[in-house]
């Protein structure tokens, strides 16, 4: 069996309508048929969601054959009722008995390999393999944990300090989410974050987070910062502006001292709605900043079209500042284009004091990273204002500091 699973076909439904979605399905179905022989049935068992039953195959070779063949025809472009459509498909392949003793446990075990296709990269097709099904336990018992971390209480923040270049002084933290899993330990958001997406449980966490870090940045001494980075579904839902507002209101905390960290992918997959979100923060008085800069392929464009308060300078960049010239190259340019245009910088990830003096050398405003301070839990944020308040961090050159 080879399930096939249409990729980016939502989007024609939303945009050009449910006709055109229907006459695409057609002629998929047609392509389809074109790529199986003559005595293998071809159904359409979901939206946009298909079966290929070869009765008498056992090459993996050929079935190989038959997926590539369909990925490459679906991934070609469509003219509907006039519409150039590009679309583009992913195939999970199982069969019996190698991979499963009936048909009910062959089209679980297809579906697995689909959804590692999908994890692939999508346009690619994927044989099941045992391997597959210990993933898929693992990650019911990942999605039930999760369920139970968000009753239970389990998630914390943990902080990391930004700090001026130029007056030495610590200026504010970025909130950093962990979850504190009762057997696995300190877990990187990266692992659960989008789990948690699909189960519809971000907006809860977001609400918990802004209203976290703004409780915490009110026990801080004088004005000092506190960064939350949002995602794109947190946009689209339309609750951010709302969310950090009551966050604001029920903490006390001043606008100013909230900083919202965005990734220009983010802004880029959430459209108009991010800019429309945005822009309500900003006339509240809260700060923004593009994370991850440089990484995507239209920082310039999203710096021309938003007003953000500052750039973060990605680590990739940052960690071959100090000994590559094209990095430096990089830095140095980020940098005195945001200085032109009145916009902070802060560089992400800063480990060495090389690095530290090379960014400081090409005009960077803020560093960030573990020679000044690793992420910490709230307990340990009161020592690090204490030490990190002075006025003489920088130069940070002589062994005793370094230590």
């Amino acid at each position: 069996m080879l399930l096939v699973d249409l990729d980016r076909f939502k989007p024609v439904n939303d945009t050009l309508g449910h006709p055109i979605g229907d006459a695409l399905l057609r002629t998929v179905a047609e392509r389809l048929l074109s790529a199986v022989r003559a005595g293998d049935l071809v159904a359409r068992i979901g939206g946009d969601e298909f079966a290929i039953v070869q009765t008498d195959q056992t090459d993996e070779g050929t079935v190989a054959a038959v997926a590539g063949r369909i990925v490459d025809l679906l991934k070609r472009p469509f003219i509907i009722k006039g519409h150039l459509v590009n679309i583009g498909a992913s195939v999970g392949i199982a069969s019996v008995p190698a991979d499963a003793a009936d048909l009910d446990m062959l089209m679980i075990r297809a579906d697995l390999a689909l959804y590692q296709a999908k994890a692939n990269g999508r346009s690619g097709y994927c044989f099941f393999r045992p391997e597959l099904q210990e993933r898929a336990q693992a990650r019911r018992e990942l999605e039930a944990d999760l369920r139970k971390a968000l009753m239970l209480r389990q998630f914390e923040l943990f902080y990391q300090p930004q700090v001026d270049l130029d007056a030495g002084m610590l200026i504010g933290f970025e909130a950093l989410l962990r979850w504190r899993h009762p057997s696995r330990g300190i877990i990187n958001p990266a692992a659960f974050v989008p789990m948690l997406e699909e189960l519809g449980l971000l907006q809860a966490v977001t609400d918990w987070i802004l209203q976290a870090a703004c409780q915490e940045a009110m026990t801080w001494p004088g004005n000092l910062t506190v960064g939350v980075n949002v995602t794109a579904p947190q946009f689209e839902s339309d609750r951010l502006v709302p969310t950090v507002a009551a966050a604001l209101m029920a903490s006390g905390l001043p606008p100013r001292r909230l900083e919202i960290e965005v990734t220009e992918t983010a802004v880029l997959q959430a459209g108009g709605a991010a800019e429309k979100s945005l822009l309500a923060l900003r006339r509240m008085g809260v700060h923004i900043a593009m994370d991850d800069f440089g990484t995507g392929y239209s920082s310039l464009t999203q710096l021309r079209s938003f007003p953000f308060d500052r750039v973060k300078i990605d680590r990739s960049f940052i960690a071959g500042a100090a000994s590559s010239t094209h990095d430096a190259a990089i830095v140095r340019a980020i940098a005195a284009l945001s200085a032109s245009l009145g916009i902070l910088t802060t560089a992400e990830g800063v480990e060495t004091t090389e690095q530290l003096d090379c960014i400081r050398a090409e005009g960077v405003t803020h560093v960030q990273g573990f020679l000044l301070g690793h992420p910490m839990p709230s307990s340990q944020v009161p020592a690090a204002i204490a030490k990190l308040s002075q006025t003489n961090l920088f130069p940070m050159t002589s062994p005793e500091v370094r230590q």
